[in-house]
């Protein structure tokens, strides 16, 4: 009998208990080797990205391109005994591609911002492949300057500083759960949700909003007169979303403290349909880096990703309650803290 695959070999454990993914379903590893993500994939992004340039441009709005980095490609010496190549990270690549290319512009280097804020406060959980909440507004504040926008100073005096225990995606790979102390990220805002589609509330009324992640679509409204006065479109995944899960810190939540109108869509390919409808000033496309090794679809429409999405969920759903009718409910390991994702129905991709 061939015995189940060992979740935890998705993660490495290196100095202090810094956790790193280095495999799942993009074999994050393999990227930072030869041939890593291929040249023609590299080529294709640079073409992608200078269209994306382009057609913003038509529609009188300005795009941005941002990959969210690895752990790996920020804390390389952390990842003590492991063998890769960090100069060989998908991002540092794609932006040696962009030279040269009116995709040039619309690239923001999270990369070298992160690499260069390194010594400082920790950028990233350890147990987590997201941001702190300093990461998050490094990243935030690198992204608007490439906008020329400038940031909130005010919100870190709004910010909750309670500490809690906290297991992330990749500390739950483990038994017993890998834990660590984590401040909280949510903050006080004038932002306000005014739109929420099918997905998004149907994976809410079953308390597990925050899986809701491909096809989900939200929009915040601030009216506060501090705000900026412009809309932004963002196109990501959980480095942005819809919603921030104390202690994940969300780009989403900070640009919807800074702008008038953000939209959030959880696609890493633009629905040119939606954008010709709504006009914004700014388009943000946001990306894991592990993401660069698959290209987007082209011509995708949020709704259809969100009916697809729903159905799926939703007949996990199901399938989930029919199982649970035939035997009794798994207890939570006993170590898992209050504050896990999981415990919340909030549990980050």
């Amino acid at each position: 009998m061939t015995s189940a695959p060992d979740p935890a070999a998705d993660v490495y454990e290196g100095r202090d208990g810094w956790l790193f993914l280095i495999r799942g379903n993009n074999w994050v590893l393999e990227q930072y080797g030869r041939p890593g993500v291929s040249r023609v994939a590299l080529w294709r992004w640079r073409r992608m990205i200078e269209s994306r340039v382009r057609r913003c441009a038509r529609l009188g709005a300005t795009y941005l391109h941002a990959l969210a980095p690895e752990k790996l490609t920020v804390y390389p010496e952390r990842a003590e005994g492991l063998v890769f190549d960090p100069t060989r990270a998908p991002a540092l690549r794609l932006a040696r591609w962009l030279t040269a290319s009116p995709g040039a512009r619309a690239w923001v280097d999270l990369a070298g911002a992160f690499r260069a804020a390194r010594d400082g406060p920790p950028l990233y959980l350890r147990t987590d492949t997201h941001w702190t909440h300093h990461g998050c507004v490094l990243a935030y504040r690198t992204i608007l300057s490439r906008m020329g926008v400038p940031p909130r100073d005010d919100i870190e005096p709004r910010r909750a500083h309670t500490a809690l225990p906290f297991s992330g995606d990749l500390g739950r790979k483990f038994a017993p759960h890998r834990t660590e102390v984590a401040e909280g990220s949510a903050f006080a805002s004038a932002a306000r949700r005014i739109h929420a589609n099918d997905l998004l509330l149907q994976m809410e009324a079953l308390g597990r909003g925050g899986d809701a992640h491909l096809g989900t679509h939200a929009v915040f409204r601030n009216d506060d007169p501090r705000a900026d006065p412009r809309c932004l479109v963002i196109f990501g995944d959980s480095y942005a979303q819809h919603t921030p899960h104390s202690p994940i810190a969300t780009l989403t939540a900070l640009f919807a403290d800074t702008f008038r109108e953000v939209h959030f869509l959880w696609s890493t390919g633009i629905d040119w349909r939606y954008l010709e409808a709504v006009r914004p000033d700014f388009v943000l496309g946001e990306m894991a880096e592990r993401f660069v090794i698959d290209l987007p679809p082209h011509g995708i429409r949020i709704e259809r990703l969100a009916e697809l999405a729903r159905e799926r969920k939703l007949m996990g759903e199901i399938a989930e309650n029919i199982m649970a009718a035939d035997s009794p409910p798994a207890p939570p390991p006993p170590d898992a803290p209050a504050s896990a994702p999981e415990a919340a129905g909030a549990a980050p991709r």
